[in-house]
């Protein structure tokens, strides 16, 4: 059964149903015809026009197979640089994303049977950082461009100068040390000598008492407790009706004036005269006090 001509309605019912990805196994790359299913992929094989791309290609065979395989890794590479950089990123998601191109050049044309071994041969190749984990296996674009050949080597280049300057300090620095320890003074001072504590059996014995301390005076009286809140008199018993007495408060007064002055009269050292006059004072109150009585 012949092709479907382009514009045709048939044309467009066979697009419409093969919208999507379909089996790989069910694509046929010499073709370039993707089957729906087992049985349309067998008749596909068995059609004349099939027999005789297969007859072509068989002629040289190898020559098909690495052309494939230079397309697959050209445009897988363009892919990876383009939408990933330089980022670490897993070959699987990058595989994914190269796949949803329905025109895409299927793996199964090239000379790698799995993805494991076509990223294991980038990394040989030095197209990209290859490794290994728990989650599968990672891949990063190595870029090789002019561009970004010259940027790299700029930057090494400037790294180079920044730690040619810095060595230039450190030894800078290190000669001027040694001119300054060239020109101290060369005294030394001793080492300090470690000594152990001992104690000298002929010191004096401390002594700790935990007895009482003695009274300071005896003479001192004790002191009375004085409770703020109580009032000195009671207000119930004063008698309000009753007046002071004037004379008494003066001469209680007058007395307590007095008291201090006769102390100090007292205290203070008499002279010899003043004994002899106090003498003849007292002799003369018993002569009085004789008489009168």
């Amino acid at each position: 059964m012949p092709r479907a001509e382009v514009g045709t309605p048939k044309y467009v019912a066979n697009k419409m149903k093969s919208k999507g990805l379909q089996r790989l196994r069910w694509y046929c790359q010499v073709c370039e015809k993707q089957c729906r299913d087992e049985n349309g992929f067998k008749c596909h094989a068995a059609s004349e026009s099939h027999l005789r791309q297969m007859l072509v290609v068989g002629e040289h065979a190898g020559k098909h197979i690495s052309n494939f395989s230079a397309e697959f890794q050209s445009e897988f590479v363009k892919m990876l640089s383009r939408r990933f950089g330089t980022k670490r990123v897993r070959a699987n998601q990058v595989y994914q994303e190269y796949i949803a191109d329905k025109s895409h050049l299927h793996m199964n044309s090239t000379r790698w049977v799995t993805l494991t071994e076509f990223v294991k041969h980038l990394g040989r190749c030095g197209i990209a950082k290859v490794d290994e984990t728990e989650k599968g296996w990672f891949l990063a674009w190595i870029d090789n461009s002019p561009k970004a050949l010259a940027k790299a080597e700029a930057s090494m280049k400037k790294d180079r100068a920044t730690t040619s300057d810095e060595q230039r300090e450190r030894t800078l620095i290190a000669e001027q040390i040694d001119r300054a320890g060239a020109q101290a003074p060369t005294t030394e001072s001793p080492p300090p000598t470690v000594s152990e504590l001992k104690r000298d059996e002929g010191a004096e014995k401390l002594v700790f008492s935990f007895s009482k301390p003695a009274a300071s005076s005896s003479n001192e009286a004790p002191k009375m407790k004085i409770n703020p809140l109580k009032p000195a008199t009671n207000p119930l018993k004063a008698n309000p009706l009753k007046r002071p007495n004037v004379f008494k408060a003066a001469s209680s007064s007058t007395s307590s004036t007095n008291a201090p002055v006769n102390e100090k009269k007292r205290s203070a050292p008499m002279s010899a005269a003043e004994q002899l006059m106090l003498e003849e004072q007292e002799r003369k109150k018993r002569r009085i006090e004789r008489d009168a009585a």
